[in-house]
């Protein structure tokens, strides 16, 4: 007795087997699957906040303009004390009120830019180049004025009309053997290493704060 032929796939009109069809899956693109039980991280997760330390750099700019505005004060102070003292003042005494308000300009000139303006360089060089300007125009600007208490305010006026740098050249020249005054100089030098040493050393205690 004939046994009836096997069912054909429709598709199989010549009675080839039928591949196995595979099980299914993700499509192509996407990756491995999850592990059962485990919970995939986002592709882009956020960063906790971290909340950064404030600043300490200061304001540099604000720093240098209390300074000059410090420094000016201290040197009209030094004019007019050199003003009312000069008739008794003896080169010793006089050379040690300069290097005095030197010192003075620069330390107080130093200490504000060292509070104010932080750990900043360029603040620091500007607290020397103020301190040692206030140390030198403290001087020179008390010049004009001695002259026109012994003589007069117009030939104090006339004395600058012809020689504007006649303030400058005081400073520099000796009153004992019309050389270099070297004490000048040396005003200069105090002024500025007081103000950059105390605006360093104020800088540096304001970042360990």
């Amino acid at each position: 007795m004939n046994q009836p032929p096997p069912p054909q796939h429709p598709y199989q009109p010549y009675g080839q087997p039928v591949p196995p069809q595979q099980p299914p899956g993700p499509p192509p693109g996407y990756g491995p699957q999850p592990v059962h039980g485990t919970h995939p991280a986002p592709p882009f997760a956020p960063q906790p906040f971290v909340r950064r330390p404030p600043r300490a750099g200061g304001h540099p700019v604000g720093a240098v303009l209390l300074g000059l505005l410090a420094s000016f004060l201290v040197a009209l102070l030094y004019t007019v004390l050199n003003v009312a003292t000069y008739k008794d003042q003896t080169l010793t005494t006089a050379n040690a009120l300069y290097l005095g308000h030197a010192l003075l300009n620069g330390a107080i000139v130093g200490l504000l830019v060292g509070l104010v303006g932080g750990r900043g360089n360029g603040a620091r060089i500007g607290a020397a180049l103020i301190a040692a300007l206030g140390a030198f125009f403290g001087y020179t600007n008390s010049l004009p004025l001695v002259y026109a208490v012994e003589s007069t305010p117009t030939a104090a006026w006339d004395l600058l009309s012809y020689e504007p740098f006649f303030p400058a050249k005081a400073w520099w020249t000796s009153e004992a053997d019309g050389g270099v005054d070297w004490f000048s100089p040396l005003g200069l030098v105090l002024a500025a290493a007081a103000a950059y040493g105390l605006a360093y050393a104020m800088g540096a205690r304001r970042r360990r704060a």
